[in-house]
Formats: C-alpha cells, structure tokens, sequence
C-alpha cells in the first residue's frame, strides 16, 4: 500500500455545496498547501435518532451523486488519489458510536437486522460510485463503537460492498477501540481514528501494534487531527472542548504525532481531520479554534510532513 498523506474533505456537505466554484478552489488549495496525495470524500447520511433504523441519504443534507462523481473526477485531474467514507449521523445530535439495539430481538422494539440492512443499502450505493469513478480505496464506516460487536452483521455488509467495489475495504473504528474489532480478517487494511494525547503517542502505538501484528495487515490512522485550542492537545477528540483559540497547541499536536508516528513503520498514513470544502478567508485563521489547518502554523508543519 502507498504512504497514504491524506485529508478528508467534504464533511457535512449539502447538496449543491460541490458545484460552487469555491469547493472546487479549496481542494486545489488542499494539494498546494499540504502536499496531500490521498483526498478522503466524508459523507453524513442521517438517521433520526441512535435507534432508528432507517438511513437517509438522499436529500438537502448531503451532496448529490451527480456533484459527488463531478468533485471525484475533478480531483483526479488535480493527481489525487482518492478514497470514499460514506458514514452516518444522528439527527438528534447524538454522536454515531451510540447507535445500538438490543441483542436479542424484542417484538414492538427496533432491531440490529433493520437497521444493517438500511445501512448495507447505503454502503452498496456507494460503493458502485467508488468502483465507477476508480476510487483508491472505499471505507465502509466510522467510530461506529456500539455496532462493531455485531461482528455477523459487518462480515454480511462487507461482503455486500465487495460485490460493487473491487478494490481494498477498510473500516474506521474509534480511538482505543483498535482491539475490540474482531472482524479485522474481513477487510484489506486496518485503521483507526488518531486522537491521542499530545505526550501519549509512544504509548498508545505500542499497544496498537500489539493489537493489529497477528492480522498482517497494513494500519493508518483514517482519521487524526486536532482544534486549535487552549486544551485540546490533551483531548483531541472533544471537538466541544471549551477554550481559548491557541495556534501553537495544535502544532505542538501535529509534530509530535508525526515525530512519533514516523519511527513506526507499521503505520502507513493518515486521512487528516479535516479540510473545509468551503475555506474561511485566511484572514481569519488566527481566530478559527476548529480541526482546521488553513492559514495557521499547523499547515506547515503538515506539508514538511507529507514533503519528504
């Protein structure tokens, strides 16, 4: 597998966000500023609340077939690589790795095989898309933490994705959750989301080497990142975390995740979090307090990274 330098762009985008001239402008402007090779299309399917067991992703909340194949294809004529996250959000604001269902089926309540078979249905969509538009790599979903011991339910969704896309399946769990997935046999590379301390990363790649050394199978970190924020080193993932803008914290973030990470050879890439389709005007980057690199110290440090 190639050293995947990788950002994910497009979260949250509605429909029509594709085809303004700004989204197209933003990811030239990701490859410019980043020496990103890898770009990582995130979409947000919906589903009411965590025990609904219907998946919407058609609609206002998320960008049309159509603008999504036009973004891809743009990106290749810029040399990206590029690979597909089709994920879901809770409507209600709950965060996706609380979806969960009784494990025995109980009558009048919803259930684990109504809700896969909307989500497989979602994961096939897509996965036609990424084979036809030559997509690098498909990732069949995100920080999903309570579905993941309904290890049946992913092998048959898996199985699904690879009778539309041909190419390597990952699955993006959640932080510290590297060892709870026991389906790893199932897909071609293993990755997880990076939010780690600043100061813990020696500990927390011994562990998941441990973890992932008897599959044999290439790691990256399909997510990592970190707010620009008074504290947010420390919880990298809090992306509510309250605290003043701080620059020099995320950077501090950025170099010593890459400092510790590129002594492990195990650990073959990233998929940055995350690159706005629609950019703040520079200007205002000294002031921004979110996962965004733009315009502040951390995009440096992220393209001497992705340089060498």
């Amino acid at each position: 597998m190639d050293y995947i330098k990788g950002f994910t762009y497009g979260w949250m985008a509605r429909k029509g966000d594709f085809l303004k001239p700004e989204a197209k402008e933003s990811l030239r402007l990701l490859q410019e500023r980043t020496g990103t090779t890898h770009v990582i299309f995130a979409l947000a399917a919906l589903q009411d609340t965590p025990q609904s067991t219907s998946i919407d992703y058609k609609g206002q909340h998320i960008v049309d077939d159509e603008e999504l194949i036009d973004m891809i294809q743009y990106a290749r004529t810029l040399g990206f690589k590029t690979i597909l996250k089709p994920t879901v959000n809770v409507k209600d604001g709950t965060w996706r790795a609380h979806i969960n269902f009784f494990d025995l089926d109980v009558p009048c309540e919803p259930k684990w095989r109504d809700w896969f078979a909307s989500y497989t249905d979602y994961q096939e969509h897509y996965a036609a898309i990424a084979q036809a538009t030559g997509c690098e790599m498909y990732i069949a979903g995100c920080e999903m933490v309570q579905t993941e011991r309904r290890a049946d339910e992913w092998r048959q969704c898996i199985a699904k994705i690879r009778e539309h896309y041909h190419g390597p399946v990952t699955y993006n769990t959640d932080k510290y959750q590297e060892g709870n997935v026991s389906w790893w046999d199932a897909v071609d590379v293993i990755s997880s989301s990076g939010y780690y301390p600043l100061g813990d990363w020696d500990n927390q790649l011994d562990r998941i080497e441990k973890i992932i050394a008897p599959f044999q199978k290439p790691f990256f970190f399909a997510e990592a990142g970190c707010p620009s924020r008074t504290g947010s080193s420390q919880i990298p993932n809090d992306w509510g975390l309250e605290g003043d803008v701080n620059l020099k914290e995320q950077a501090d973030f950025y170099q010593d995740m890459f400092d510790k990470t590129s002594r492990r050879s195990w650990v073959e890439g990233f998929g940055l979090w995350d690159w706005r389709h629609l950019l703040y005007d520079e200007a205002e980057a000294s002031t921004n307090d979110d996962y965004s690199v733009y315009g502040k110290p951390a995009e440096k440090i992220v393209k001497e990274f992705y340089m060498k």
